[in-house]
């Protein structure tokens, strides 16, 4: 079985396909390059990947990518390819998140609806909650995204349903929980607080600080999503895929102090529009369909990303 991982440069995508590729998997790796951030950071990300045998690299967007000529029926598909950024997809930019994410879900879609694959797994986000009716949030709770990006990952989670429905694409679809460790994106909070530690400069904090969240190592969300990818039964599923833990920012910052050895400055850039105020996942439906449980401690994860954060960036 090859697997097809969109988004194979990305920070979750790079790490599913190294755990597939050490498992001894076939993994075709899809990127774009998209300009959200310096394409040296993703290079970064796939080149450890490059030189192992059982590895492909295919550089195009997703939404025009042939997808007949490399896959057959029983391969795979994990797609991770997506715009990301909740603050970011307001204006004129929404034009972008719903190519890249609902456009680009179609095609690919579409592509594969009479090829007979084992699976189709959608990388989902929590950000179709909005501000959830209650904590934990489970999976039949009602999406309320509060933000574009929100929208258009709904709106590819619906695009799943529908092939399922209609063409039986085996989809299956898994909310993460704002994913972090190492090599997160530069636009996430984790990243911007760790460099901006080590500089010793004020890091950015948005809102009061009370605002909690579910913290899922990448750890964790790749070896789900791997699990995803064979489980029996998870077809036309959507699956929460969290942390296990809700902590405040300031909780975290706290977290973050104690790693760095010392206080760390901050500077307030007020609450942005399309954040949520909670998340907390409800993973007993990953448990009990995937095996999953989280297993790196938001203290251990924070660590690990921290030291990475030291030697990119040459601290």
């Amino acid at each position: 079985m090859k697997i097809l991982v969109t988004g194979c440069a990305g920070f979750i995508g790079s790490t599913l396909a190294a755990k597939l590729l050490g498992e001894g998997r076939d993994v075709i790796g899809v990127d774009c390059f998209t300009d959200y951030y310096d394409r040296w950071i993703k290079e970064r990300n796939l080149e450890p990947l490059l030189p192992r045998k059982n590895f492909r690299f295919i550089e195009q967007d997703v939404a025009t990518l042939d997808v007949r000529s490399i896959l057959e029926r029983g391969d795979a598909i994990a797609h991770e390819a997506a715009q990301a950024g909740v603050r970011a997809s307001w204006g004129s930019n929404f034009q972008t998140y719903t190519h890249h994410n609902i456009t680009a879900t179609q095609s690919l879609l579409e592509s594969v609806k009479d090829l007979g694959l084992s699976r189709f797994v959608l990388a989902g986000s929590s950000s179709v909650y909005g501000d959830a009716l209650r904590l934990p949030t489970f999976e039949d709770d009602t999406p309320q995204p509060i933000s574009p990006y929100g929208v258009t990952k709904l709106a590819s989670e619906h695009l799943c349903r529908l092939y399922h429905k209609n063409y039986g694409v085996p989809a299956v679809v898994l909310r993460y929980f704002t994913v972090y460790g190492p090599k997160q994106r530069p636009d996430m909070a984790f990243h911007k607080w760790c460099k901006a530690a080590l500089a010793d400069e004020p890091l950015p904090l948005f809102g009061d600080g009370e605002q909690t969240r579910d913290f899922t190592f990448v750890d964790d969300a790749v070896a789900a999503t791997a699990a995803a990818l064979e489980a029996p039964n998870v077809e036309g599923e959507i699956i929460n895929v969290g942390g296990g833990r809700r902590i405040t920012v300031n909780g975290v910052l706290g977290v973050l102090e104690s790693i760095h050895g010392r206080p760390i400055k901050r500077t307030d850039k007020g609450r942005q529009k399309g954040d949520v105020r909670h998340t907390g996942a409800d993973v007993s439906k990953a448990e009990r369909l995937l095996g999953f449980s989280p297993k790196v401690s938001l203290e251990d994860g924070l660590r690990l990303e921290y030291a990475h954060m030291k030697k990119l960036y040459g601290f």
